[in-house]
């Protein structure tokens, strides 16, 4: 039977991961609230909130976790190739809303957005208040790519992201991950399989093992000059050469 979480009450304990369900994989509670402190609670618990607009918040700890080490991003060689023509110019935190607005945007093969105003007024909150992040790919004056998350010790956890031309979107992954290695993050969660973070290097770790992970590396302080404001750069990432 699925917790039902007080609406009124943000510092309420979230049951313990492991007592989700199988089936649909990793729900875990329903009901609560999307406040800066439930958010930050849940998250550090292993646990992401994930429901469409017509039904309660609902909040899901799936077995296994994807996951993905930023120093071990898999750059193809087509990829590489559009690194060094230099198509892109990147940033991180210039434009959070229009990044946000951008994933929750209808798309061609998923019916409706998942990214409700509620969702997006949370999350818009946790930027505000230094918890949200966002990383951007731009040609021109034009935001063509992007993706945000959340981040907490030393681990960026990964919630969505959007591309409008083509590559856009995995140009500023291969952007945020050299960001990310070089401030001392560790850990990206990318949440549930897809093949397309798959290509990018994320693999599968038990629920037991990330939540164990998160014990430790979520308490971990980063570099001083992590998220600091920077002028838009070509320079995608010095971690990662680019093949090809």
């Amino acid at each position: 039977m699925l917790t039902v979480l007080n609406p009124f009450n943000p510092h309420q304990p979230f049951p313990r991961a492991d007592q989700a369900l199988t089936e649909p994989d990793g729900l875990l509670a329903m009901g609560g609230c999307l406040s800066t402190p439930r958010l930050l609670n849940a998250y550090r618990h292993g646990i992401f909130p994930w429901f469409n607009e017509d039904e309660p918040i609902l909040w899901w700890s799936p077995d296994p976790r994807l996951v993905l080490k930023p120093e071990q991003l898999k750059i193809s060689r087509s990829l590489g190739k559009t690194m060094k023509k230099g198509h892109f110019r990147f940033s991180h935190d210039q434009d959070f809303a229009g990044v946000i607005t951008a994933c929750a945007a209808p798309r061609e093969y998923v019916a409706g957005t998942w990214i409700s105003a509620e969702m997006k007024k949370a999350y818009l909150n946790l930027h505000r208040e230094g918890h949200a992040h966002s990383f951007e790919s731009w040609q021109d004056d034009a935001l063509v790519g992007g993706l945000y998350g959340v981040a907490i010790g030393r681990v960026f956890f990964g919630e969505s992201m959007f591309h409008r031309v083509t590559d856009a979107s995995k140009a500023a992954m291969v952007y945020a991950c050299g960001c990310l290695v070089e401030w001392g993050y560790s850990l990206v969660d990318c949440q549930v399989h897809t093949q397309h973070l798959s290509s990018l290097g994320a693999f599968e770790m038990s629920r037991a093992e990330f939540i164990g992970r998160l014990t430790t590396e979520t308490c971990k302080l980063v570099s001083a000059g992590a998220w600091m404001q920077t002028e838009l750069t070509s320079r995608a990432s010095t971690a990662h050469p680019w093949p090809g």
